[in-house]
């Protein structure tokens, strides 16, 4: 409420009035009461107008006060035989309002207005891609379900279906732009940890049969004979997604890393930083790429692959060290039941020389992997067993996890017999192979320094690894319920945005909670409408993580009832910064 002087200048009346919305959506006033004639209050006060508005405005927060009072306690009156209205929505989602107070952070619609310039179109494109990122994280499926579910926000969509898919070829064309944009703004929401930048390709395969320009037949990691596309991902040093891209399902991982390597350094203005990867995508021309400049790199090394002689140096037992040590240890002489000596984790430096490139290959050896690595084997070579006794053709192992590597197969021919009978065995030859290996780990790099930094380094990608999880799990990135090559591009797009929503949710929340605890508890975040005129009650349990980021964004849904003009207020606090 507040005081409010109306009339000519010789005729004044001071009111104390309220502001309030119209069923329409309008606002209005109404005078709550009359405080008197202008004229006559100055002269209660001696003429000090001051003394006067400062009692005036007193008196106005008085009648605040009662108001607030009356109406704390709401009475709703409900008919057990009425009926609710046909066709009106009651059930509301109110999580996505979290996710809605990030989007701002990350300047969403600063940035749909800057390619606004640059397209012709009357749609509200920023609620498109934005309303596509709360739908990918609360209620992932196809772009017609997502639509829907939106109907459910508590601020419905004002666009039509025929604009999201309108929109998808927008995001497509600048989904370039959208992440520098992104990655600038977040900044301010998150400080990015560059120092690190992580590397790796996955892919998704599609229900199709035919391949086209970009779903091509390829290796898929989920071993499906489909088309697939692949994606490449950067992330920073503390797991939040820095850029993207995708490629042709049948192009080699190694070509993808140049290219948005590339985008990063020139557009992103990362021109500094540690290159971490993985082995399929440490080529020595992608090692080469990553030491210009004031680039460096960590990559995992295949102990298997080293030539002859490296390799016999890397598992030689003798010149071991333990980290912050420089004496010498022969590991072969360990007491591995020491729990001391079975938690510590010791190291060696071999040198290499690929042509001009001097790198050392750090590798590790720690009796606790050695001990997990022999009991997996060991569950493998039971199943092998099993198989082996199973009746029929075997089959070949397909990978290096797959049991059937340890069956050898040998064609005997008995006397009086001319066909062939195949024999199965274990091949302890293979089994003999792979003891050799465990506990041993290698990493290649150009980098001089403290080992254990650099082994802390390559430990963190386990991150990059649960990035594609999530967008494959809670987002159900896959199955991508589109099929042109732009709106393929703006789906995985509107899956990366969520991811780096996502991530920058989790560090705002301390990163004490799992994603399954986090989006469940948004899912579950549903308010009930008893009626037009009254309000909200929470349909979801208080939980500490409700309590959390209620403390944290600055805004509570969590109170018995909410009235329409309060839940407004909280969804204005979402769209500011």
């Amino acid at each position: 409420m507040y005081v409010s002087i109306t009339g000519s200048k010789s005729n004044q009346d001071v009111y104390i009035k309220q502001s309030y919305r119209r069923d329409n959506g309008r606002t209005a006033t109404k005078i709550i009461r009359k405080l008197g004639k202008f004229n006559e209050l100055l002269e209660q006060f001696s003429g000090d107008c001051d003394a006067m508005m400062a009692w005036a405005k007193h008196e106005a927060e008085k009648d605040t006060r009662e108001y607030n009072d009356r109406t704390r306690n709401v009475s709703i009156s409900l008919s057990r035989t009425a009926y609710i209205p046909k066709e009106e929505e009651r059930c509301f989602q109110a999580g996505y309002l979290f996710l809605q107070k990030i989007c701002t952070e990350l300047k969403i619609n600063s940035i749909c207005r800057k390619i606004s310039n640059r397209h012709k179109y009357t749609y509200d494109f920023s609620a498109v891609l934005t309303d596509l990122i709360y739908a990918r994280i609360l209620s992932p499926s196809s772009k017609l379900s997502s639509y829907s579910y939106c109907q459910t926000l508590l601020e419905p969509p004002k666009y039509d279906l025929q604009h999201v898919y309108r929109a998808l070829t927008v995001m497509a064309e600048e989904s370039d732009f959208i992440q520098e944009e992104l990655y600038s703004n977040s900044n301010f929401v998150h400080p990015r940890n560059k120092m690190v930048l992580y590397y790796d390709c996955t892919n998704y395969y599609f229900e199709v049969e035919q391949e086209d320009d970009l779903r091509k037949y390829g290796k898929s990691k989920e071993h499906r004979p489909n088309p697939i596309v692949t994606m490449g991902l950067f992330m920073d040093a503390d797991g939040i997604p820095l850029a993207f891209d995708i490629f042709p399902g049948n192009q080699n991982e190694q070509t993808t890393l140049k290219p948005l390597e590339s985008k990063v350094v020139n557009d992103f203005g990362c021109s500094e930083f540690i290159f971490c990867s993985d082995a399929g995508l440490g080529s020595k021309s992608n090692r080469r790429f990553n030491s210009f400049g004031n680039r460096s790199y960590v990559i995992t090394q295949s102990l298997k692959k080293m030539r002859e002689e490296d390799r016999q140096i890397a598992l030689r037992p003798t010149q071991f060290r333990k980290p912050g040590s420089n004496k010498f240890i022969d590991i072969s002489t360990l007491d591995e039941s020491d729990p001391k000596v079975y938690g510590t984790v010791f190291y060696k430096e071999v040198p290499v020389v690929n042509g001009r490139m001097d790198e050392t290959v750090i590798v590790t050896y720690s009796p606790k992997y050695k001990a997990y690595q022999k009991r997996i084997r060991e569950q493998q070579i039971s199943r092998a067993m099993k198989m082996m006794e199973q009746p029929g053709k075997k089959r070949k192992g397909k990978n290096q996890n797959d049991p059937a590597r340890f069956i050898k197969t040998t064609s005997v021919t008995d006397d009086g017999e001319i066909a062939e009978k195949k024999v199965y065995t274990l091949d302890l030859d293979k089994v003999r192979d792979e003891e050799k290996y465990d506990g041993f780990y290698a990493v290649i790099t150009n980098l001089e320094g403290d080992v254990s930094e650099i082994i802390k380094i390559n430990k963190q990608r386990w991150e990059i690894e649960e990035n594609f999880r999530i967008m494959k799990t809670e987002f159900e990135a896959r199955p991508a319920y589109v099929r042109r090559k732009d709106r393929i591009k703006a789906h995985f797009l509107t899956c990366y945005i969520s991811l780096l929503v996502y991530r920058l949710l989790e560090k705002k929340l301390g990163n004490k909670y799992t994603c399954e605890q986090i989006v469940n508890t948004l899912r579950s975040m549903q308010m009930t409408l008893l009626s037009r005129e009254s309000g909200y009650i929470p349909s979801y349990k208080r939980t500490d993580i409700t309590d959390e980021l209620h403390k944290i964004f600055g805004f509570h849904t969590d109170y018995e009832f909410i009235s329409k003009s309060s839940m407004r207020n909280i969804i204005k606090n979402t769209k500011t910064i």
